[in-house]
């Protein structure tokens, strides 16, 4: 079997979890995490960076700092992963679902300013398989209505838009370190707190409503409950993982682009004889090789090319069912209001390939070979 996804190790990810422990730490925010919170400021040169346990609590977060009131409603894809949309349910809050771009699967910009209402707090792009929404318009029509933008970037680690690195251009961004990512600790995510008036708060929200922090740096006489918040912090275990696959981010990203492009290449003449279509990447777009994804003809045609590519040992997978086709979103019916053909349509001809470092060229051609002879 090619399994879709294999987790990387760099091979340090034990040496510093060893490190943790001989610390004696091992609870949240010590040595490692200090180092990795700084190096996601650096690389996106965000205003503060918090480690976090996984992207659905970056999330969470964002949507405690957004202000988010029962009925307040916020502006997001359909095709995107359940946290996007239930980090605002959980404050009360509305998903008000705006269709996909037929390139690149990312929320159509063209779109937003028609689902914005008096209630609306904030606007949240999802940037699908590493590739940058059209954040300068996205941007502009943010501060056009005085509304949030929190990027839901889980899959934008290493990827830019104009050279700005993904999660770093809205007021607050969100990150997955989740074993399927490019950079894993298996479960983890962070938050980029790039709208400075944030920093403060997101801190003591992430501390379970404590000013912790402020304590341990000399501020306050003691910690004392301030405000609300839960416990969003990483084991210092995690964060020692995470460090190791840090360190390599750069020859990750290479490596699986390395991959990207053999597929790329491979479907060419696949995509010109009109037998499939491959992923689209806007020449402002630099992309981290987060996934690569098949539009087949139809449901039907999807379905028979899974099945028959596991009866080959070869795992592919189908992606996101859209939001607004969800039981819990009917019964929400600004949620489900939106007709959304291109979310509904594209959603079900997309097929997912296994995209892992290590994946040999054999493997690859077996997959191209397999994929080329199913999709005629």
């Amino acid at each position: 079997m090619i399994p879709f996804n294999k987790p990387f190790l760099t091979g340090k990810e034990l040496h510093y979890i060893s490190e943790a422990h001989a610390r004696g730490q091992l609870a949240g925010d010590g040595y490692f995490t200090k180092k990795c919170n700084s190096w996601l400021e650096e690389k996106t040169g965000s205003h503060k960076a918090l480690l976090t346990h996984s992207c659905t609590a970056a999330l969470e977060i964002a949507a405690i700092l957004a202000d988010i009131q029962p009925g307040d409603e916020v502006i997001m894809p359909s095709y995107t992963f359940v946290s996007t949309a239930n980090a605002f349910v959980l404050r009360g809050g509305v998903p008000v679902f705006v269709d996909i771009r037929e390139d690149t699967l990312n929320i159509d910009e063209r779109l937003i300013e028609a689902a914005i209402t008096p209630r609306t707090k904030a606007v949240v792009p999802v940037h699908y398989a590493g590739v940058a929404c059209e954040m300068d318009t996205i941007m502009a029509i943010a501060r056009n209505h005085n509304l949030l933008v929190i990027e839901d970037a889980a899959q934008g680690v290493m990827a830019t838009y104009k050279g700005r690195p993904l999660g770093s251009i809205g007021d607050l961004g969100c990150y997955s370190f989740h074993e399927t990512k490019n950079i894993i600790s298996g479960e983890g995510g962070a938050l980029l707190i790039n709208n400075p008036a944030f920093a403060e708060r997101a801190e003591i929200i992430r501390e379970k409503g404590t000013n912790r922090s402020q304590f341990f740096r000399g501020q306050v006489d003691k910690y004392t409950w301030v405000d609300i918040g839960s416990s969003y912090l990483p084991g210092e275990l995690i964060a020692a993982f995470l460090w190791a696959q840090m360190e390599e981010a750069e020859a990750i990203t290479a490596k699986r682009l390395e991959i990207w492009n053999h597929y790329h290449q491979s479907f060419e003449d696949l995509e010109a004889s009109g037998r499939l279509r491959r992923p689209a990447i806007p020449e402002e777009c630099r992309h981290n090789a987060h996934m690569y994804y098949l539009l087949l003809r139809d449901l039907e045609d999807r379905s028979a090319f899974i099945t028959q590519m596991k009866e080959q040992s070869i795992d592919c997978v189908f992606h996101y069912v859209p939001l607004h086709s969800s039981g819990f979103a009917r019964d929400k019916p600004r949620a489900s209001a939106a007709k959304l053909e291109l979310t509904s349509t594209l959603s079900e001809r997309l097929v997912r390939l296994p995209l892992w470092i290590g994946l040999s060229g054999q493997q690859r051609n077996v997959i191209q070979s397999a994929s080329s002879s199913l999709s005629s």
